[in-house]
């Protein structure tokens, strides 16, 4: 059977040929081979180069290969936080004519570490708090897509930094099932598994000693469950109201936003004596910040990140000339009675600062000391050290004397590759880090 590649890209399958794919996996030459942190996985997986792009490579057999090949392209078309899946390459034989085993190939997930490099040094328990909040909203959103994961555990979960939390990515569909809707026993099932596995894995890292001695792995078991528990019934429980009082509606469709998830369509209802309003709210995505702040400027970050920038955005829109709340957008700025010319649109503004602000402070770092920190993150991490500088002098120092500090004395001794955010007060931006280095 003749090598054959199915690719979701036209200009992978040129770039993967140069891989060598006559040997197994294992025996792949260093020279093709990236040194990247893996988790671990019940296959043979490595990091490579094809052209520019980093790619994980996992052996397994055809069927499951392109079984998880086609979920996560389900994901990906669901908005699902997942690694993109680029091609399944079949037909492989060694020198001797030798069948090898099929491989999937995703894309490397940039500024991610699985969770046992994170816990190369103790880690804190606020920390692990902050990486089973990232972990229950991944399964929720999962589930309210209609996929079943049938083995969440941490090593199956890559995480990335989100402004001050993390966020989470589904790297291995294997056992997933893809439905229209979870039934409850369904959901139950896989939560349970989240359970036992995460409680397994922590125990493991007990074992090496690499777990806070506050730590209770079966505690943190259990953990995954209750947020996992509030999170689901936040976003889908019925509220019932007091007739006449629909700004609770309005109140309670601004806190799944300010959750990041939107409400695509919403069931209302009045009570047969007209007393109460029962309100049912159809949660159908995440990501709502990032929606915004994308719609707005073209940057495409992380969720808690897009809800950072767009803060510093209005901030700074609300200093313009030209700026005007609310869907007024002419006439005098609002309670000063200045006269002035028409407003500028909300997107011309986000593309002012974008141009003005934003990738002047960025650009103003330099590249070889950012490590993974991609611009969102590293923006953010400039805005706290600004928030920290400005509190010590008891005045706003500006975004241009905090990024000058930032480079200076903060950034030459940052090391961490993925610094996990501080648990306890303290210089916002310094040292983003302490257990991982």
């Amino acid at each position: 059977m003749a090598l054959r590649i199915s690719a979701t890209n036209a200009e992978h399958p040129a770039l993967l040929l140069e891989l060598p794919w006559q040997l197994p996996l294992e025996e792949w030459p260093e020279h093709h081979l990236v040194p990247l942190p893996r988790g671990i996985s019940r296959h043979v997986v490595r990091y490579a180069r094809a052209g520019d792009e980093v790619v994980a490579v996992k052996e397994l057999a055809e069927r499951p290969a392109v079984r998880e090949y086609e979920l996560l392209l389900g994901l990906d078309r669901l908005g699902i936080p997942a690694v993109d899946p680029l091609a399944v390459v079949t037909g492989r034989t060694d020198a001797a004519g030798e069948p090898l085993e099929p491989v999937l190939i995703t894309r490397h997930l940039g500024g991610s570490l699985p969770y046992r490099s994170m816990f190369e040094t103790t880690m804190r328990p606020a920390t692990m708090h902050r990486l089973m909040d990232a972990l229950a909203v991944l399964l929720v959103r999962l589930h309210l897509a209609g996929f079943a994961w049938g083995d969440c555990s941490l090593s199956n979960t890559l995480f990335r930094r989100d402004a001050g939390a993390y966020a989470a990515y589904l790297v291995d569909a294997e056992t997933g099932d893809l439905h229209p809707r979870l039934s409850d026993g369904q959901r139950d099932y896989d939560l349970d598994l989240a359970r036992v596995n995460i409680s397994g894995e922590l125990l493991d890292l007990e074992a090496a000693g690499a777990l806070h001695p506050s730590v209770d792995p079966i505690e943190f078991g259990r953990e995954i469950c209750a947020r996992y528990q509030g999170l689901w019934e936040e976003l889908t429980r019925t509220s019932v109201y007091p007739a006449g009082k629909y700004h609770y509606i309005d109140r309670r469709i601004r806190r799944l936003n300010d959750l990041g998830f939107d409400v695509a369509e919403m069931q209302i209802a009045s009570s047969s004596n007209g007393d109460t309003v029962t309100f049912v709210p159809k949660v159908v995505d995440a990501g709502h910040h990032q929606r915004q702040l994308l719609r707005l400027t073209g940057l495409d970050t992380e969720e808690n990140q897009a809800r950072r920038l767009l803060n510093d955005l209005e901030s700074w829109m609300a200093t313009q000339d030209d700026y005007a709340p609310g869907p007024a957008a002419s006439g005098t700025r609002s309670g000063r009675g200045e006269a002035r010319g028409p407003a500028a649109r909300p997107e011309v503004l986000a593309h002012r600062w974008v141009r003005d602000v934003f990738r002047p402070a960025v650009r103003a770092v330099p590249q070889d000391l950012r490590g993974s920190m991609d611009p969102a993150e590293l923006y953010h991490e400039l805005l706290e050290h600004r928030w920290f500088l400005s509190e010590r002098a008891q005045h706003d120092i500006g975004l241009d004397a905090a990024v000058k500090d930032y480079v200076t004395n903060i950034l030459p001794g940052a090391r961490a590759p993925l610094p996990a955010p501080a648990d306890a007060p303290q210089a916002p931006g310094a040292s983003p880090v302490p257990e991982q280095r």
